[in-house]
């Protein structure tokens, strides 16, 4: 499952926070995604004066606008699931059956 972390503290929240989760979450439900990306508020990223602030994994983004945000994160998540789809490890070869 891939993690998106959302800044909900004072700063962000003003600069449009809580619209780009509404547009977060609206792609996901559109893409059928809910159940492999989980989505998450956080308080203070310490990064207040470079927009709002955000973190895919362990990447952490600043949007200037709730509308970039949204299409930083559609082409971000997936970019994510194709990989995670592409590395999930060797396939399990059959067993032969004895006679």
């Amino acid at each position: 499952m891939i993690t998106v972390t959302v800044c909900v503290g004072s700063s962000c929240h003003i600069k449009g926070a809580r619209e780009m989760i509404t547009r977060f979450n609206d792609f996901l439900t559109k893409e059928g995604l809910k159940n492999k990306v989980e989505l998450k508020g956080s308080f203070c990223m310490e990064r207040c004066g470079e927009g709002i602030n955000w973190m895919i994994g362990d990447e952490i983004l600043s949007s200037p606008s709730a509308a970039e945000g949204a299409e930083t994160f559609r082409k971000k998540v997936m970019k994510a699931l194709k990989k995670k789809k592409t590395h999930k490890g060797p396939a399990k070869s059959p067993r032969k059956r004895r006679s």
